[in-house]
């Protein structure tokens, strides 16, 4: 994968065979989110090793739809998109499964993306979980204060339909904990991480049980 997206690509790498000789030499055609995309930036982080590091001979798209148009019309294309959208298009599209290396819970076994192996952590570095993040001051507005208290209490329920998969109740529960203590700062102390699992999250929280 870092051989297919990583900029000194561009240009360079432009046919499947010369990732392997044994596939085809066939033109590669990528597809993937625009620089300005969360996806983008996780996705080149896990990927090259760099956020925002890719080469840029790619179609790019923030509109995922357009993604998936673009790679279920043609054989020989690659692309990334978020699960919800290959959960809706599984009959256009077909999933590479992943294998995630050394830190990978499966580390020579390729795994494909789906609700259970985003939540048991297996599907890595390509999952992550996405978090609410409020500002102190307007959360004194009572109106601020309702919303992400529904948002807490509601997301086990709602997350599920809009195709994403929902953190284990533990998990929300300590958000209401952390939003009725005015809980400032986060767990990652200010970096980010590829590959961060819900089950390192809880253990950070100090609520795996």
């Amino acid at each position: 994968m870092k051989k297919i997206w990583e900029p000194a690509a561009q240009g360079k790498i432009t046919k499947w065979s010369q990732i392997n000789p044994a596939w085809p030499q066939e033109n590669l055609k990528l597809y993937g989110a625009g620089s300005d995309s969360g996806t983008f930036d996780y996705f080149t982080e896990a990927i090259v090793g760099k956020a925002k590091a890719s080469r840029g001979d790619y179609t790019a798209s923030e509109d995922d739809n357009t993604l998936v148009m673009g790679v279920s019309t043609d054989k020989f294309s690659l692309g990334y998109i978020p699960l919800a959208y290959y959960a809706e298009n599984k009959a256009k599209l077909k999933a590479i499964a992943i294998i995630g290396g050394e830190k990978s819970p499966k580390k020579n076994e390729g795994v494909l993306p789906s609700k259970e192996t985003v939540e048991n952590g297996t599907y890595f570095p390509l999952s992550r979980p996405v978090f609410i993040y409020v500002n102190e001051a307007s959360l004194a507005r009572p109106e601020v204060r309702s919303f992400v208290e529904f948002y807490l209490k509601k997301s086990s329920q709602l997350v599920p339909e809009v195709k994403y998969v929902a953190l284990p109740a533990k998990a929300y529960e300590i958000g209401l904990e952390h939003l009725k203590k005015a809980k400032l700062g986060t767990v990652f102390g200010g970096h980010s991480e590829v590959g961060f699992r819900i089950e390192e999250l809880m253990k950070r929280e100090g609520r795996v049980e």
